[in-house]
């Protein structure tokens, strides 16, 4: 079976109701077995490029690997080599952005969080940087795999405020990795099994900052319609 017949990809993206612009970034591709979710940061537009550049240099180094003539003629089977792949093109990635950054002064500071899914062999290599988050629904099972690089995550890890309390915290939105900020850029990434019927998200911030896990949860097992405008998620469901 092809990949593109195991894996169905829904995409969603929406500005909400108070900006007139949306700063995240989003590709994906069932054929490649790849998903991507960006959501920018920066004055002006800046956001916006970072997330846009994010995604398209990662959709066409990562394309270029998966297409490339050892990978067609030997497959994807060591999660050590996807890793090491998905480090190189994020990094890549990272500088082209960092660059950009200091060739053009109104894209001054400009960076993006990142998230992405690549499956491959009954597997799932798992990378991320900054805020927006993945998870999983399993049979009943419904977990936040990613562990958001923020300040707010470093206070409840050191028990500094409580999860009720970080609900309501000034400081939410504020993340201590993001790509393209810096010319090096540290790159979290875990691999995992892959089982018929699992369900993955990809979301920003826009999503969880909203509504409690459980809120979402409802959600995926429920109508993906979005009526209230702030819903902006990337679904990837597995048959």
């Amino acid at each position: 079976m092809k990949l593109a017949d195991a894996l169905e990809i829904v995409t969603r993206t929406d500005p909400g109701m108070i900006r007139s612009h949306n700063e995240d970034a989003i590709y994906a591709d069932a054929g490649l077995g790849v998903a991507i979710l960006a959501d920018g940061m920066g004055g002006y537009n800046a956001g916006e490029v970072a997330s846009g550049l994010a995604t398209t240099r990662l959709a066409e180094d990562v394309a270029g690997v998966i297409n490339s003539p050892t990978v067609l003629a030997r497959g994807l089977h060591d999660a050590a080599v996807v890793e090491a792949h998905i480090v190189n093109e994020v990094k890549a990635a990272n500088l082209a952005i960092y660059n950009a950054a200091q060739s053009c002064p109104q894209y001054t500071g400009m960076g993006t969080t990142l998230v992405m899914a690549w499956f491959y062999n009954n597997r799932m290599s798992v990378a991320h940087i900054g805020d927006s988050r993945l998870y999983r629904l399993r049979g009943e099972c419904f977990e936040q795999l990613t562990r958001d690089h923020s300040l707010l995550q470093e206070q409840l890890d050191n028990g500094m405020i409580t999860a009720e309390q970080a609900r309501y915290a000034e400081n939410r939105n504020l993340v201590t990795r993001a790509l393209g900020v810096d010319p090096e850029v540290k790159v979290e990434v875990h691999d995992y099994d892959v089982r018929p019927g699992d369900v993955v998200l990809l979301c920003s911030d826009g999503l969880n900052d909203m509504i409690e896990d459980q809120e979402i949860l409802i959600k995926v097992v429920g109508d993906f319609a979005s009526p209230k405008g702030w819903w902006q998620r990337l679904l990837t469901r597995l048959q």
